[in-house]
């Protein structure tokens, strides 16, 4: 059978508007929610889908069952369980009163049923958010000089998170999300987790006065300077804290009969009942052994009542400004990049899909509402999603029937938790971010992961946060300033040509480079796609010298260049007329269609002939192998015509 070479298309270029609306449409609708709600000849079933679209849940509600409720709520008051001494320990390292952490726990997960889009995610405080919140409004005014200043900048810091990750959700912006990569994102948790729990010395030792700062040194110094405040017997009850809590961690339990369901799985809702059982415990010794005579600190007074309104406390004075919208900013990216990472990796699990604009408007409305009712900044912390999955939590109810269980909590038994010994939520939250530092990860991306990491303890909290992101978009940038150029070369008895550094066996073709181009081509790495190029010729060329096979064809794969610019496309001609005069011919291979309809539109495709550019490797090969089999007539850079002339008439004969 015959070798037949395939066309390209070179129909007519798109319209400008046609262009811009697909490129629109992919980066900030890449699911396309127009498609369906256009096939609905229904006015009723458009709107209902639209609405189902904007808030998913009614798209989960109407088909909810008491079947699914019995899994949700099991998971709700086991999250519940964990959130009651989180909420507590997470407000505390915010400078916050400790009711301010229940209060985060039972609106915004309201808020996140009706928005979100996750079937796992369970609404909560974070560690990290809740020291770089304190860290930036302590910069304004201290927490102990004025607590109520204080509070009410951090509701309004709060406020500016919700504006902020709601505007980037509505505006279909999650992709700048995308930017703050795992491996920077490991680096700053790791190094805030080094830091709280250093932190939590204070708690430990029972001290009184300490920093407000967030690097390693200051909060070492702060500890080492007070020894003669420590108190052995808060030391020694908050040791054995922890390391009951580090235990439960590790114990297995291979069947939990609940609810008449049989499950083999690692024990995390025992695992949730532990710092619960701690904060009960801790409760029972101070109060029954006056704690407070031995110099163990308690919580104080927790009034009982749901959230009151915070509305009237959000301070936008300019003075103060400047630190809530930073605060608001930086707390709100964190908060993104953790929730929307960890919502996904759970749904991957699931095989579900997860729409980051929608997360993001869902954090952005529970975190506006939350600003209203005397909430702080919430998102889906990793420990309670991890515990609502592994409870067999199958819709967003399982975080209303925790904030029921907040709610009855709130009103009845908040005031029993005012007895919990500080040196207990030392230990919960040791516990807690000591698992956080992911080692193994930290070995795999190690240069990376220290330079976030050192930010993080050496400097500060904000600037372990810049440091990251800063990192983050640095290595996107260099991977668009040096896009991969490959050699390719044949695989023995086949038409697939691959890279011969990664496939030693593939052989070159005798007379003919082939390269294969990666990326976009534009202004940033024009000079480096036509360098590279030339350092390619140059060395095939002294290797093929040695085994007398000189070059006389280049091949340039064009099926990894999504768009070119018009910056690229000028390179990509400098190139071709810098080849073409040194006698070698060259042709395209496998173009994208924005990228011929911009060599098109340049005119460029009229120069080399559009028969010099072809639809795969195999057929650019094929054509150059007959152009080698007739004569070697020599061509002068300046006789194009000729040399187009001449591959025009043999890949006519090979057809």
């Amino acid at each position: 059978m015959a070798n037949v070479i395939h066309k390209v298309n070179f129909s007519n270029p798109r319209s400008f508007s046609t262009t811009v609306k697909s490129d629109l449409k992919e980066t900030f609708f890449p699911d396309d929610p127009f498609r369906q709600f256009k096939n609905e000849t229904s006015a009723l079933r458009k709107a209902t889908k639209t609405v189902q679209y904007f808030l998913p849940v009614f798209e989960w509600l109407p088909k909810y069952n008491f079947k699914l409720f019995r899994y949700d709520i099991l998971a709700g008051i086991t999250i519940a369980c964990l959130a009651v001494p989180q909420g507590i320990s997470y407000a505390k390292l915010a400078n916050l009163p400790p009711i301010l952490g229940l209060y985060s726990s039972f609106i915004p997960p309201l808020i996140y049923a009706i928005f979100g889009s996750s079937k796992d995610i369970a609404v909560g405080t974070i560690a990290s958010a809740s020291v770089l919140l304190a860290s930036v409004i302590d910069q304004a005014v201290s927490a102990k000089d004025n607590p109520t200043l204080y509070l009410h900048l951090v509701f309004t810091a709060t406020f500016f998170t919700g504006i902020f990750q709601f505007a980037l959700g509505f505006f279909r912006l999650g992709i700048l999300v995308d930017f703050l990569s795992h491996s920077t994102i490991i680096g700053f948790m790791s190094g805030a987790a080094t830091i709280i729990c250093l932190q939590q010395l204070k708690g430990m030792f029972g001290l009184v006065h300490f920093t407000s700062k967030t690097d390693v040194i200051s909060v070492l110094r702060s500890v080492f300077s007070q020894t003669h405040y420590w108190r052995w017997k808060s030391a020694l009850a908050g040791v054995c804290f922890l390391v009951f809590l580090l235990a439960t961690k590790e114990v297995k339990l291979r069947k939990i009969l609940i609810c008449g369901v049989c499950r083999k799985r690692r024990s995390q809702v025992y695992t949730a009942l532990a710092p619960t059982l701690t904060v009960v415990i801790g409760c029972l010794v101070a109060y029954f052994g006056h704690a407070d005579k031995h110099g163990i600190q308690i919580v104080g007074p927790l009034k009982k009542g749901i959230n009151p309104s915070s509305i009237q406390f959000l301070n936008f004075d300019p003075e103060y400004l400047p630190y809530t919208i930073k605060a608001g900013i930086m707390t709100g990216f964190l908060a993104l990049a953790e929730g929307i990472a960890i919502a996904r990796s759970f749904a991957t699990m699931k095989n579900n899909q997860i729409d980051g604009n929608k997360e993001m408007v869902a954090f952005g409305m529970m975190n506006l509402v939350g600003s209203f009712t005397s909430c702080y900044l919430t998102t889906g912390p990793f420990s309670k999603t991890a515990v609502n999955y592994s409870a067999g939590c199958k819709t967003a109810m399982s975080n209303v029937v925790m904030a029921v269980c907040m709610m009855l909590t709130l009103l009845f038994i908040a005031p029993a938790f005012s007895y919990t010994p500080l040196v207990t939520l030392s230990a919960i939250i040791m516990a807690a971010m000591l698992g956080l530092i992911e080692y193994e990860e930290a070995y795999h991306i190690y240069k990376v992961w220290m330079s976030a990491y050192l930010g993080v303890i050496f400097l500060s909290m904000d600037v372990g946060l810049m440091i990251s992101i800063g990192l983050s978009i640095i290595r996107a940038l260099i991977c668009v300033a040096r896009p991969p150029i490959s050699n390719l070369g044949n695989m023995s008895n086949s038409e697939m040509y691959r890279d011969i550094e990664q496939y030693p066996s593939a052989e070159r073709v005798p007379g003919v480079l082939i390269l294969q181009l990666g990326s976009r081509i534009y202004f940033a790495n024009c000079t480096y796609v036509r360098e590279r190029i030339s350092r390619w010729m140059d060395h095939e060329q002294s290797i093929r010298d040695s085994n007398s096979a000189d070059i006389e064809n280049i091949i340039l794969d064009m099926g990894g260049v999504t768009t070119i610019d018009i910056t690229g496309i000028g390179m990509l001609t400098e190139v071709l007329k810098s080849i073409e005069r040194k006698g070698i011919n060259v042709v395209l291979a496998n173009p994208k269609i924005e990228v011929i309809e911009k060599l098109m539109l340049s005119n460029v495709i009229e120069t080399i002939g559009k028969d010099s550019i072809f639809l795969s490797v195999s057929d650019a090969v094929e054509a150059c192998r007959f152009n080698l089999r007739s004569s070697k007539k020599q061509v002068d850079g300046s006789d194009t015509t000729n040399k187009i002339n001449k591959v025009e008439n043999s890949t006519n004969d090979i057809v």
